[in-house]
């Protein structure tokens, strides 16, 4: 018998000495013994890297060597040599009378969470898919709240690409604002999505090196503002820094640092196609979840005004590199010829489109007013005069519109111009409507964050942008109307045919009928949100295409939350619920099915996790 408890029996001694190797069940786990160097070896015979039986590998001067992708073991311990291959489970054995015994559960040496958190950590590090697959489903398997890996792999993104905030990390805010509506397997899948794109994106980037906070926190706010705005106008990146590194150091309100840097992100019309202002939401929405002081991790020393240490980039100050490198539109063709928008735009704002003094006039005439849209407002959105469209934005900043008010008007016609977006035009024009859609979202976000006057510059720029995209609707795809669809059909079997249409390709206009019949029957928005998450989720979709419906979910929960308060009146509540949603199915129909790449690495890794052979030999 035994020695110690816990140990079961597993073969002889004598024939493992001979036959060198063996393959052995003990409650229900397979595991691979090993003979080598007068020493027994038990390891879990599933290869951790893809379940090749190791049973089935060669040893070699210590060394377990799998034959599938040749990842190398240290047959002692488990450890490996190739770190996208992850360690092999190891089990103490013992020899009494001549038989070999196993502990089947020995006592782990760190709790699943520490284990899982320190394999994240490498997957980030090594850009390793199926690692940061396996760690993430681990993390959330064993209860950790997704906020912590968001927050590790928010400080990795900030700290190790000197690029600054990019798609990457706005896809980890997208998945961490979506992440609580999808089903638990799907949060996995989101969680999973957010921290391998973090992963890609800094991949051979070199690390972010810090520059310190001013030594002295007595600087007026008004004055701060005015430096970081001066230095990103001249795209000094190293003074911007130190100006909002300042800000954050000194104690500003969330408000007041949000002003800073979206006062800077207006003061040229749409900044790299919108992605400048919309990077700039995502990382005030991304601390929201993982908490303010992430703001600026900068060493003690650094926010001293010492040397900060390398690396330790905040997550604001991230966001100065995509400020200082943007492309201004009011320096390109499309925005001065064959009008001149930004003419329009300089005799609203006062002679210069970084001025303000017009708009400040204007909104002090409407400071004491209550505003409400004229019914024709959101056709004089959509319509084809910029002037008039500019006029009206003006009329409703002197009859009392508050940026948030006016950004939630814009916003909507944003939407309709993905919703009808016609499918005669070429693939890549779907970027154009949804650019101008992610940029309007993140406007109306931005005024829910700060009441800060520039906002209006970019409720501005987002309705001139409406305007570019008109002929992106010639002719316009027809929106289901509310009652369109009485086909009678369970709301469940419309969500299933919905995902058909993700299965083949160009089923475009079929995928927004579909929702608006799924509004139609009753069926529950919940469902609805939940269903496009896997459809989204289970693909390998683009940058975009991610962001497209973490702006629908969230233009359809303001809607709705506005449907709940208000009773209907001069605006169709109903329709601003539907749109963003047929909107979202539309664009990810255009461009599903892929290749799924990313979802097959997600389900070996959870079979891995799970215990389930995945080799089949």
């Amino acid at each position: 018998m035994a020695t110690s408890a816990g140990f079961r029996e597993l073969l002889p001694l004598e024939e493992l000495r001979e036959r060198e190797r063996a393959q052995v069940s003990v409650d229900g786990t397979p595991l691979a013994a090993f003979y080598h160097e007068d020493e027994v070896r038990v390891v879990d015979n599933r290869c951790p890297h893809m379940g090749f039986p190791l049973s089935e590998g060669s040893v070699e001067d210590g060394v377990l060597t799998c034959h599938w992708h040749h990842a190398r073991f240290e047959l002692a311990c488990g450890d490996t040599f190739d770190p996208w291959a992850d360690d092999v489970q190891t089990y103490p054995v013992e020899i009494s009378d001549g038989m070999v015994y196993v502990n089947p559960n020995p006592e782990r040496e760190l709790p699943a969470a520490e284990h899982w958190a320190n394999r994240l950590e490498t997957g980030l590090e090594e850009n390793l898919r199926l690692v940061v697959a396996k760690s993430t489903i681990g993390l959330l398997d064993a209860g950790v709240d997704y906020r912590e890996p968001t927050a590790a792999t928010l400080e990795f993104g900030t700290r190790y690409r000197d690029a600054g905030w990019g798609p990457g990390l706005t896809i980890l805010g997208c998945m961490a604002n979506v992440i609580d509506v999808l089903e638990p397997e799907d949060r996995k899948r989101a969680l999973y999505t957010g921290v391998r794109r973090v992963a890609s994106d800094c991949a051979d980037e070199p690390p972010n090196f810090d520059q310190p906070s001013f030594s002295t926190r007595e600087v007026e706010f008004d004055r701060l503002k005015r430096w970081f705005r001066d230095c990103v106008e001249v795209r000094d990146a190293d003074g911007a820094e130190r100006c909002l590194r300042t800000a954050v150091a000194a104690g500003r309100s969330e408000a007041e640092v949000a002003e800073l840097v979206f006062a800077a992100a207006t003061d040229h019309p749409y900044l790299s196609a919108g992605h400048v202002l919309d990077f700039a939401n995502k990382a005030f929405e991304t601390l929201e979840h993982v908490g303010w002081e992430h703001a600026d991790d900068v060493s003690a020393s650094g926010a001293s005004g010492g040397s900060a240490e390398p690396g330790s980039a905040g997550v604001l100050s991230s966001l100065v590199d995509p400020l200082v490198t943007a492309t201004r539109s009011d320096e390109q063709s499309s925005w001065r010829q064959p009008v001149d928008l930004v003419a329009l735009l300089e005799d609203v704002y006062g002679g210069d489109v970084t001025e303000m003094s017009g708009l400040e006039a204007l909104a002090v005439d409407g400071s004491e007013a209550s505003w409400e849209p004229p019914a024709d407002f959101q056709e004089t959105l959509l319509s084809d005069d910029p002037e008039a469209i500019v006029d009206a934005l003006a009329t409703a900043v002197s009859g009392g519109a508050t940026t948030e008010e006016l950004a939630a008007e814009v916003v909507h016609a944003a939407t309709a111009r993905v919703a009808q977006f016609g499918t005669a035009n070429e693939f890549s024009d779907w970027n154009t409507v949804h650019h101008t859609f992610t940029y309007a979202n993140a406007v109306h976000q931005a005024t829910r964050r700060t009441d800060a006057i520039e906002l209006y510059r970019g409720v501005f720029d987002a309705a001139i942008s409406v305007y570019l995209d008109r002929f992106l609707n010639t002719p316009p795809a027809p929106i289901p109307e509310p009652g369109a669809n009485e086909t009678g059909r369970e709301p469940d079997a419309i969500l299933e045919a919905l995902l058909e249409t993700f299965d083949a390709e160009g089923e475009v206009n079929e995928a927004g009928r579909l929702v608006g019949e799924f509004f139609d029957c009753g069926g529950d928005p919940a469902d609805l949100k939940r269903r496009l998450g896997h459809g989204l989720l289970r693909e390998d979709a683009g940058f975009h295409t991610l962001q497209n419906l973490e702006a629908a979910f969230r233009r359809f929960d303001l809607a709705d939350e506005r449907a709940g308060r208000e009773s209907e009146g001069s605006i169709d509540l109903e329709s601003r619920r539907r749109v963003p949603l047929i909107a979202t199915a539309r664009y990810m129909a255009a461009h599903f099915p892929t290749r799924r790449e990313a979802e097959q690495t997600f389900t070996i890794a959870a079979r891995l996790n799970r215990g389930e052979a995945i080799h089949e030999g």
